[in-house]
């Protein structure tokens, strides 16, 4: 017989649940907080300004300080001039990259962008994407030329020229620092300096890694069984210093506490033994429930498509069934859902 978890349909919810977020909170730590500590069952709603008071001295928050690229280009191809979308995944040397099309090319395909630069199609890779040569290839170039590649759901609600400037700034941590990521790491989008500053007061530590975050993170499982999915490789770097704050912690007895289920991924992966060690690589570890848990004590996270990995992350720390009911509970509250909407903590 199979678990009722091992099934992916185990992990949906009514459509209607979710209040899609279409913007961001007018001031980011104005975002809702739903509370559940995992000990008592409780159940507390709050604003994010007051995460500081469920931490304490000697907890270590574990950010993920990878920073959204511009990495939507909008091209013509040459010499037909047809339009042309390109993603760009990840800089695989100086000037080359993987990308995802919408369109048709071809090995030697030129195309071209109205703020100047071109790309060439170099070849296919072995999943379906292709590669590319970009002319320029710097961050002053991307930044003039390519969008902010916003999740489906939201562009799709609010058409695509909607509040572009308002995406630049709110789609992006304020400690986002290494360039990287086609998508937020979106629990890190409500922290303020205000929130730092009072997590600080509490004696509440912070460490910050990179996980770079690809198509991957946000691709529908299309399995049955849970089992059976396997997630696309993402590049990520536990430092050595943010290994030893986190290792300091958890000697003295401090709570380890992920900001997103990336950050998360990353140090689960960095620890196979349970001993969290410096880490540069790839990771495609897969969180669902079942998981052994070796570094990560506590969760901040928002809330998530049916049926994601990041939903399945979230349910390996308190439950499919616990989960469901906070999701249900939240959306009759009148929480706001997905990349924007709000946050919740899970102890």
């Amino acid at each position: 017989m199979i678990d009722h978890d091992a099934r992916l349909d185990a992990f949906d919810y009514p459509e209607a649940w979710a209040t899609i977020a279409e913007h961001p909170a007018p001031v980011r730590d104005a975002s809702r907080l739903l509370v559940y500590d995992r000990r008592t069952a409780r159940v507390e709603h709050r604003r994010f300004r007051d995460l500081p008071e469920y931490g304490a001295a000697g907890d270590v928050l574990v950010v993920n300080d990878s920073r959204v690229i511009p990495a939507r280009l909008d091209g013509v191809k040459a010499p037909s001039g047809g339009h042309i979308e390109l993603l760009l995944v990840r800089r695989e040397a100086p000037g080359v990259w993987t990308a995802l099309v919408k369109g048709k090319v071809r090995p030697g395909q030129r195309i071209t962008f109205a703020g100047g630069g071109e790309a060439e199609i170099l070849d296919p890779d072995a999943n379906g994407r292709v590669r590319l040569r970009l002319t320029p290839d710097d961050s002053a170039w991307l930044d003039r030329v390519g969008e902010v590649p916003l999740p489906p759901y939201i562009a799709k609600a609010r058409g695509a020229d909607a509040a572009r400037v308002e995406d630049r700034a709110r789609y992006q941590t304020v400690y986002a620092r290494a360039n990287g990521s086609v998508a937020a790491p979106t629990a890190g989008l409500h922290f303020t300096d205000a929130v730092f500053q009072g997590l600080a007061r509490r004696g509440v530590g912070v460490a910050a890694v990179t996980l770079h975050v690809g198509p991957g993170t946000f691709e529908p499982v299309r399995v049955d069984l849970v089992d059976e999915y396997r997630m696309a490789a993402e590049w990520g770097e536990v430092s050595p210093e943010a290994a030893d704050v986190v290792t300091r912690a958890r000697e003295a007895g401090g709570r380890v506490i992920a900001v997103g289920t990336t950050a998360t991924r990353l140090l689960e992966t960095a620890a196979p033994d349970g001993i969290l060690r410096p880490f540069c690589g790839e990771t495609d570890v897969f969180i669902r429930p079942g998981h052994r848990w070796r570094v990560v004590d506590a969760l901040l996270t928002n809330f998530h498509l049916p049926r994601s990995t990041p939903l399945l992350l979230a349910a390996a720390l308190c439950g499919r069934p616990v989960l469901l009911d906070l999701y249900r509970e939240a959306a009759a509250e009148g929480y706001r859902f997905y990349s924007y909407g709000d946050a919740m903590l899970i102890l």
